[in-house]
């Protein structure tokens, strides 16, 4: 069976982070990072940290959808609250859709540890533009 053709890879600051795709569907896209190598200064999860793997999965998640109607997205809002402080081992980022229109589309990022604990909720906008 084929590679569906809206199967998206990681970027170069995803590799960096450690971010890796486990799922990645037109209804959810699901993605975790290690804590480890991610932390500042008191050693715990660094919010960027977060922020980017809510950006990285939601934008997956988006360029999924911009696909299917022969466009791509470029970010124009993240909006992320931290809940909790994870001090080791993963954290699983999963992007579900708001909104998929076709100038935009919104995803909630519900970012938990691997107790299922919430460390933080993030909302990211994608416009959705023909591409160059």
């Amino acid at each position: 069976m084929s590679e569906p053709l809206w199967r998206i890879e990681p970027g170069d600051l995803d590799v960096k982070l450690g971010i890796e795709i486990s799922e990645q569907s037109p209804e959810r896209v699901v993605a975790s990072m290690p804590v480890a190598g991610n932390t500042q200064s008191l050693g715990r999860l660094h919010g960027g940290a977060s922020a980017a793997l809510a950006e990285a999965t939601g934008s997956w998640a988006a360029m999924i959808h911009a696909s299917t109607l022969g466009r791509v997205c470029v970010g124009v809002d993240l909006n992320i609250t931290h809940h909790r402080g994870a001090r080791e081992g993963t954290i699983i980022a999963t992007a579900t859709p708001l909104h998929r229109g076709r100038r935009a589309a919104t995803y909630e990022v519900r970012i938990e540890d691997e107790q299922g604990r919430r460390v933080a909720t993030a909302r990211i906008t994608n416009l959705l533009v023909d591409s160059d």
